[in-house]
This record gives C-alpha cells, sequence and structure tokens, in this order.
C-alpha cells in the first residue's frame, strides 16, 4: 500500500512571490510578465521568465527555462518531487514538458482564458493516456498575478503596441 502524499502548501505564497519577481523582471525586458520557479526539498533550483522575444525562441517560456534551468542545476532530466510555481496558467507546450519532467506538483496564479491547458481550454493533467500524473493548485496570489499581466498588456495598448496576448 503506498503512504499518503503529504502536500506542504505553506510555502505556496512566498515561492509565487519569487515568481512574481521574475514575471516582472519580464515585462522591463518586454516580454509577456510570466515567471516561473522549480522548487525541490524547499529550495529553488530553477528559475525562468518569458523570453521568447529576446531569445528567438518560441519555446522559451517561463516553465520551459525555468524547467531548463532546473534539470541543468540537478542534472537530471526528471525532477520527481519538485513543485513548479508559475503566475499564469501553463500552456499545453508547456504541460507536456510538465509531465514529461516528472514534475510533482504545479502551483499556478491567475487562469489563462485564452490558452491554459490546465483547467481553463482543458484538462490536460486529466488526459487518461499520460503516464504521470501532476497534482494542481490553482489561484494562488491570482489577483497579483493577473493584475501584473493586465498593468502590462494596458501599458502596450497606450504605446499603440500590438495587444497579442497569444504572446504568452
Amino acid at each position: 500500500m503506498r503512504k499518503p502524499l503529504i502536500i506542504d502548501r505553506s510555502q505556496d505564497e512566498r515561492f509565487m512571490r519569487e515568481a512574481l519577481v521574475l514575471a516582472a523582471q519580464g515585462a522591463v525586458e518586454g516580454e509577456v510578465p510570466v515567471g516561473a520557479v522549480l522548487v525541490c526539498h524547499g529550495e529553488i533550483v530553477g528559475r525562468g521568465y518569458n523570453c521568447p522575444i529576446s531569445r528567438n525562441d518560441p519555446s522559451a517560456h517561463a516553465e520551459m527555462v525555468a524547467i531548463r534551468d532546473a534539470a541543468g542545476a540537478l542534472r537530471n532530466y526528471r525532477l520527481p518531487g519538485c513543485t513548479l510555481y508559475v503566475t499564469l496558467e501553463p500552456c499545453s507546450m508547456c504541460a507536456g514538458l510538465i509531465v514529461h519532467s516528472r514534475v510533482q506538483r504545479v502551483v499556478y496564479g491567475a487562469s489563462e482564458p485564452k490558452a491554459g491547458a490546465v483547467v481553463s481550454r482543458g484538462r490536460f493533467f486529466e488526459q487518461d493516456f499520460l503516464n504521470h500524473r501532476v497534482l494542481v493548485e490553482g489561484g494562488v496570489l491570482a489577483a497579483e498575478c493577473g493584475e501584473l499581466l493586465s498593468a502590462f498588456f494596458r501599458q502596450r495598448r497606450q504605446k499603440g503596441e500590438p495587444d497579442s496576448s497569444s504572446d504568452a
């Protein structure tokens, strides 16, 4: 019989605030402000923010960057027992990476009604064909995460820049 899984939620807001700092850094650089940190055994082992524009890399989403950073730091392409904190609900590309890297848990801030693959536009992690199950918690610091995105796009509109939220 399997031991029951005990989830420590006491640090969720702390780590989400770290992801928010990274998201703000991305905004300063003109990237859609999404940040992510990957935590293993209570320590941040990977950090990332959206940077597809500056890297000319469509896969450079915050989750992707943080998972790559953690895999390099841990010298392992699998990240069991780790939690990914991300300020925006992951898209389908990132959800696939989360499963393949064996992240145990995803904690996200704001929902993504246009492309969110966790609850908003689909329930990717609940698909029968997946060989790994991911625990999900949404809405942690959702207001702060959502406001950072809203302010970014408001500012872009004021400057007359395109308002393509599909850039996330």
